[in-house]
């Protein structure tokens, strides 16, 4: 390779960062690696390793019943160098992908330093680069930076001890509860679950014996009134939830015609209707016990959570905003951003945007057109997310069935009812059909190598915890 071949720019070495270089790399195209680790440490890590994991050790759950195990096989099939690092330090875990902390760390940084095509300058970046370069600095990104990438998006970064509220699969909310209405007669934009002053105690009392999250020592809890987690307006006294987010106000209760004792609503998280939010329930609590709160709320008794609600510091953009489907920044396209800082949450996650990133910006040093993987693949569904989510209140997401398009709806019955498919029927044909568009996609319009993976299959179907 001569010193004329394409150059782009990659700023971190996290998962996502070093993903993209080595993708870009694959392609032929030379990576300047910008890593500001060991020269400036952030207050989580511990090494000056790439790819280095500050929390948990694990990628997610395998086989065709998860999401994340989707997600890996995708990864898998274009020779993705993190879910590869993983395969190659692993740890027994039952049915999920989990590393040696430090084993899989020094492989990715090997495998970074040691490719002809990468240089890695040592040192904090505090402007957008010039020319192609794929940013994804995390959840940590310095305010210098951050502030840059105001000015270049023209949006507000989200930058505090911010929480988030849990969302829910609508194919498990309880419509035989639950109704879609506004307040006063109003556009009928939410799903509304109504409580009894029964069940309305029962939750508080839930809420009020659940777990909060930890926080790390350098993670202050500074919240904002307007993002207050549903537990600290619960410690304001019984009725406090109930005169908030939890108001019945303007609400009539189609099977009484008067207003409930209180309210959940959920709002729409994506242009399709098939992820739904808890309005007002930003919370922190460990994610057991705020699987079981939410349970308790009438109509979603046996809600699917997609995303938990999370309580953390992030760094990201407001996705919807200011990228494209291809991660590329609207406002510059020769600019792509990756992992957290694009809007992701998990490491699986940050990798696979990485991967996107890195490919997409050598296919622009190379004068070929970015590209995005199709709907029906768990990274085209995540990507085409990102671009399309609605943008109020936007907060990270994590791979899940939600994000990719459902199977067609079986035949009706003698009866003429539609039979509908539980989990167990339809995951496995979901993930076979994303991961076969994925690969067709990254062979024949990427015009990538692509090797059919090997997909591990647990005998235990139960759902792992995720990051």
């Amino acid at each position: 390779m001569t010193a004329s071949s394409p150059t782009i720019t990659v700023v971190g070495a996290g998962l996502a960062g070093s993903e993209a270089a080595l993708a870009a790399a694959r392609l032929g195209v030379r990576v300047r690696l910008h890593e500001m680790r060991p020269v400036k440490m952030t207050p989580a890590h511990r090494t000056g390793n790439f790819a280095e994991l500050v929390c948990s050790t694990s990628l997610g759950g395998e086989g065709e019943m998860q999401a994340k195990g989707l997600l890996q096989a995708e990864l898998r099939s274009v020779g993705g160098a993190i879910v590869g690092a993983a395969d190659q330090s692993r740890v027994p875990a039952g049915n999920a992908l989990a590393v040696d902390r430090d084993e899989f760390s020094a492989r990715v940084t090997g495998a970074v330093r040691e490719h002809p095509l990468i240089e890695v300058v040592p040192g904090e970046v505090e402007a957008v680069p010039d020319g192609i370069a794929v940013i994804a600095t995390g959840p940590l990104t310095s305010d210098a930076l951050a502030a840059d990438l105001m000015r270049l998006t023209g949006s507000e970064r989200l930058s505090f001890y911010d929480a988030a509220a849990p969302v829910i699969a609508f194919e498990s909310i309880n419509l035989d509860v639950a109704w879609r209405a506004g307040r006063y007669e109003q556009s009928a934009d939410y799903i509304n679950c109504p409580l009894t002053k029964e069940e309305y105690l029962r939750f508080f009392g839930a809420l009020e014996q659940a777990r909060a999250h930890t926080p790390h020592d350098w993670e202050k809890l500074e919240f904002f009134e307007g993002c207050m987690p549903i537990e600290e307006i619960a410690r304001r006294g019984v009725d406090t939830p109930r005169f908030g987010p939890m108001s019945p106000k303007g609400l009539d209760d189609p099977r009484t015609g008067r207003w409930p004792y209180a309210v959940a609503q959920l709002r729409q998280e994506d242009r399709e209707g098939r992820m739904w939010s808890l309005v007002g329930f930003q919370t922190g609590l460990k994610w057991g016990d705020q699987k079981a709160v939410v349970q308790l709320i009438p109509g979603l008794e046996n809600a699917e959570i997609v995303r938990y609600g999370v309580m953390h510091r992030n760094t990201y953009l407001n996705a919807p905003e200011v990228l494209d489907s291809t991660l590329q920044l609207r406002a510059d396209g020769q600019k792509f951003v990756a992992g957290v800082l694009a809007g992701t949450e998990g490491y699986l996650e940050s990798a696979a945007t990485g991967w996107l990133a890195g490919t997409n910006a050598a296919r622009l040093a190379l004068g070929l057109a970015p590209l995005t993987p199709p709907a029906e693949s768990m990274l085209g569904g995540l990507t085409r997310y990102l671009a399309s989510a609605n943008p109020k209140g936007f907060q990270p997401m994590n791979v899940n069935w939600a994000l990719v398009p459902e199977l067609p709806a079986p035949e009706p019955g003698p009866s003429g009812k539609v039979r509908k498919l539980g989990k167990r029927e339809k995951r496995p044909p979901m993930f076979r059909r994303g991961l076969a568009a994925f690969m067709a996609w990254a062979g024949e319009e990427a015009g990538l190598s692509v090797t059919p993976p090997a997909v591990p299959q647990p005998e235990e179907d139960a759902l792992p915890v995720l990051r």
